[in-house]
């Protein structure tokens, strides 16, 4: 039950992100916000032009067989929704820097929250296709990440699929690296505020 509420919360999150994608509305969300959907637009876009021209073809083949041909054009119809969908999710959904935190995203799947406290150090860092190493969380884009996050502390990531695992190396792909890189030292270094006095 529980993995089929992750599921329908996951296709919702995809739904609300193409609506406000085509609205031009994106969630307003305290904090600087950084893109990572830039490199994969022309791959997406070729994706569900595919899959538009795969319902066409399909719609062809199966005139003879009405309940079939129903079946599979709702079938294609929804992978062109989840596609675009994603695309949708990872420019609505960036990453995001908050007072006291790194907010890091990927379409509707993955939003983990990053204590500024608990991170060691930041760099910028261009790594493609790599093997997974335990302890360590790749949101990757195009199979390549550009920012690396060693943390002093380990944070709780929570999988599409509901699975907790401990994370110290944060590896996600930013359209401005450096910038990302630059704001997240700069917000670690930052003086705390101090306190108000008392009355």
């Amino acid at each position: 039950m529980r993995l089929v509420l992750r599921l329908a919360g996951h296709e919702l999150r995809l739904l609300t992100s193409l609506v406000r994608w085509v609205l031009r509305r994106p969630r307003r969300v305290p904090g600087q916000v950084f893109g990572y959907a830039r490199g994969q637009g022309a791959v997406m876009s070729g994706f569900a032009f595919v899959c538009v021209i795969e319902t066409f073809t399909m719609s062809v083949l199966l005139r003879g067989w009405p309940a079939v041909h129903a079946v599979v054009l709702v079938l294609d119809v929804y992978t062109v929704v989840v596609v675009v969908g994603l695309h949708a999710a990872s420019v609505v959904r960036p990453h995001v820097l908050e007072a006291d935190a790194l907010r890091v995203r990927y379409a509707a799947h993955v939003d983990l929250r990053i204590p500024l406290a608990a991170v060691g150090s930041v760099r910028r860092e261009l790594r493609t296709g790599r093997e997974r190493t335990p302890g360590e969380l790749d949101v990757a884009v195009g199979h390549q990440t550009s920012v690396t996050l060693e943390l002093a502390e380990p944070v709780t990531h929570v999988t599409f699929l509901g699975r907790r695992r401990e994370v110290r190396v944060v590896r996600l792909h930013a359209d401005e690296p450096g910038l990302l890189a630059a704001a997240l030292t700069q917000a670690r270094n930052a003086p705390s505020p101090l306190p108000d006095p008392l009355p």
